[in-house]
């Protein structure tokens, strides 16, 4: 798979995981890749599973989704 269809497969999951309701509350990163913690507002009664765990891999995905920390970050500013 060409590393654009698997960044394409991993963003897909970021704005999934988005769309649901979940934000990014912890990132851990090492040499296989990075881990990021989504959870979920426990105000929330959809969806009993409140915390997801997703292994980021392509270099383009973790700038996908160190864009979308900040553009949250500067909203609450």
């Amino acid at each position: 798979m060409s590393s654009y269809k698997e960044f394409l497969k991993e963003k897909e999951k970021i704005d999934e995981l988005y769309e649901n309701g979940y934000t990014i509350t912890h990132v851990r990163e090492d040499l296989s890749g990075a881990f990021l913690t989504f959870e979920r507002s426990k105000l929330d009664l959809k969806n009993k599973e409140q915390r997801k765990e997703l292994q980021i891999l392509t270099a383009d995905a973790r700038k996908y989704f160190s864009n979308l920390l900040i553009a949250n970050q500067k909203k609450l500013v």
